[in-house]
């Protein structure tokens, strides 16, 4: 067996030259067609930033694949859809503390929309221009469109809990949100032009405030999307590490809009161990009647039940576990029914097709894939969280981010981006953090990595054995699986709300 594994693992550094990866962050068919309510990433994590270790961030990022120059209309939220981060707080898979976002947008000049007078004199008409700006915006506040947000807070059940308003630090309970980086013309300094838009939070209920930020950021995530869904057109491996490259993110060049909430560690957790989970979802109204006269102001009217279309709890789900046929249905459903798809975890389709995939072209003998079925390690990584880590008192096996609150943060540049397995118990899957290589880290684990020892008490020496699963059952189990595209801390900044500014949709020569 030691001897196929080492033929195995050549042949596969042999035949790899190109990179990997595994997230479109488009995550279901139905989604595809509502990019505004397209849930990317989620993020829970004790907040790292100094003197900011009593807190926890949630980062929930929507509207995938932004390129910078996407105008004259760039990427607006929708106004008529509900944004939540949902927290359970004692393990039954139910929310009990819920925050909810809803956008409003507005035209310049007081709603009217910017004009310019056109035409002769004496024969001038004011003409609305096209345009979401018209000259300098952070020096001369040239703009013509605004969003604005509210947020609140639910206790209890998402839809019939107890609401109370969150206000700014004097009693506002509306938001602003800054326009997307348009391009360095429009702004002189984008990066400090945003930070203006961090706002102080006044939280019912908590003893102290908290932060909350929406806007456009530069995507923390890596990926490369066509080689990984043509047919996984890489072979997932770096021996030593150097295949390492930053031209393998199809992300690079890609923005994404950030809801980013940084709360009280104290006024989220329950009367249990300091474990939260943690997932955002974006739901819209049942019926809508597009307006056959549409206006800026009234494009639809939306009436109905709120419906969820899109969620996201630990990264990769619903494009590379849940079957097609049941990707819409996951989007729909929430944590408590996870029940119904157990067995996409417990008996999963995607070490099948690596070994189908790679098999025969490696050369190998036997199967590469885990054989421990039901896969009780995947249950515990991705459904249950790790007992003394990261799982909670009484826990219901479901699909969320759960973070012990009790474990403190892991400075920017102690951390390891493999986390847990590495020995650094802030990172994934306690939590996540935006310099989690999450994708390493998934392909190792679904490739029975938690079936060999690793290291867990941070010696640099991978002699921790689980019990969950024995060695024998993951063959290739302990072998370094990547997506080859660097990702740890460095890529994002050390302070709320993380993730960099957005990439410029115009530089100036």
């Amino acid at each position: 067996m030691k001897a196929r594994i080492s033929f195995l693992i050549s042949a596969m550094v042999a035949l790899s030259s190109t990179n990997v990866q595994a997230s479109s962050h488009r995550e279901a068919p139905n989604v595809t067609r509502l990019p505004a309510v397209d849930s990317t990433d989620f993020y829970a994590f004790r907040s790292y930033e100094s003197d900011r270790g009593d807190y926890v961030t949630l980062i929930a990022n929507y509207i995938p694949l932004q390129d910078a120059y996407g105008g004259p209309n760039y990427f607006a939220m929708d106004p008529n859809a509900l944004y939540e981060i949902h927290i359970d707080n004692d393990g039954d898979a139910i929310e009990d503390i819920t925050f909810q976002f809803r956008f409003q947008q507005m035209l310049g000049a007081m709603g009217a929309g910017v004009t310019l007078p056109i035409g002769p004199e004496g024969a001038t008409k004011n003409v609305s221009i096209p345009l979401k700006n018209f000259g300098n915006v952070d020096n001369d506040g040239a703009v013509n469109f605004y969003e604005k947000y509210t947020i609140t807070k639910v206790d209890g059940d998402r839809r019939t809990g107890t609401k109370t308003d969150i206000t700014d630090g004097v009693g506002e309970v509306t938001f602003e949100k800054p326009l997307d980086n348009i391009g360095e013309k429009s702004f002189a300094d984008y990066d400090a032009y945003a930070s203006t838009f961090v706002h102080d939070l006044t939280i019912p209920g908590c003893s102290t405030g908290g932060k909350v930020f929406v806007g456009q950021r530069k995507d923390a995530f890596v990926v490369n999307l066509g080689k990984t869904f043509d047919l996984v057109n890489y072979v997932p491996l770096d021996a030593d590490g150097s295949a390492q490259d930053d031209a393998n993110d199809d992300l690079a060049d890609k923005n994404v809009t950030t809801i980013a909430l940084e709360v009280p560690i104290n006024c989220v957790v329950g009367d249990g161990n300091n474990v939260i989970g943690a997932w955002t979802s974006a739901s819209q109204q049942q019926a809508r009647i597009l307006n056959p006269d549409a206006s800026f102001a009234k494009t639809e009217v939306n009436g109905g039940a709120w419906t969820q279309v899109s969620r996201l709890g630990m990264p990769l789900v619903n494009e590379v576990v849940i079957g097609l046929s049941d990707k819409d249905h996951f989007s729909a459903s929430e944590p408590k029914d996870d029940g119904q798809f157990a067995d996409y975890v417990t008996h999963p389709t995607l070490p099948a097709l690596l070994d189908i995939l790679f098999r025969d072209a490696l050369g190998a003998t036997e199967n590469i894939a885990p054989s421990n079925f039901p896969r009780t390690d995947l249950v515990t990584a991705f459904l249950t969280g790790f007992p003394g880590v990261n799982q909670q008192a009484t826990v219901t096996a479901s699909e969320m981010v759960r973070l012990n609150t009790g474990i403190a943060a892991t400075a920017a540049a102690d951390q390891s981006a493999f986390g847990v397995v590495a020995g650094d118990l802030a990172g994934f899957p306690n939590g996540r953090r935006p310099g989690d290589d999450v994708v390493d880290i998934a392909l190792r684990v679904v490739m029975g990595a938690l079936c060999h020892p690793v290291d867990l008490d941070g010696d640099g020496t991978a002699s921790d054995d689980l019990g969950i699963c024995d060695p024998e059952d993951a063959p290739v189990g302990d072998q370094p699986f990547s997506d080859l595209a660097p990702l740890n801390a460095n890529y994002v900044d050390d302070a709320f709300p993380y993730l960099k500014a957005p990439l410029a949709g115009s530089v100036n020569p």
